[in-house]
């Protein structure tokens, strides 16, 4: 799989605390082994505009696409409670 980053997603990275974007970055690890790994929980958010949604951690998330063979990451915010 390929990775396309959008400009809000590399905003939001750069904006996330430090320990947020080593755990993005341990996460996404794992979604390029198994879409369907545990820690990640990955679900679809948005049925009608195909989103995804993955767990970085307790509190954040992160959004994403699936085009063909390649992941377009949207975004990456605190998640509401």
């Amino acid at each position: 799989m390929q990775f396309r980053y959008t400009t809000r997603f590399r905003r939001s990275y750069q904006d996330a605390p430090s320990e947020v974007q080593r755990a993005f970055d341990r996460q996404v690890g794992l979604l390029v082994m198994n879409l369907r790994h545990p820690s990640l929980r990955a679900k679809k958010y948005n049925v009608g505009q195909n989103i995804w949604q993955a767990r970085i951690n307790r509190n954040w998330r992160f959004y994403f696409l699936i085009e063909d063979d390649t992941y377009i990451l949207i975004d990456i915010m605190a998640h509401r409670k």
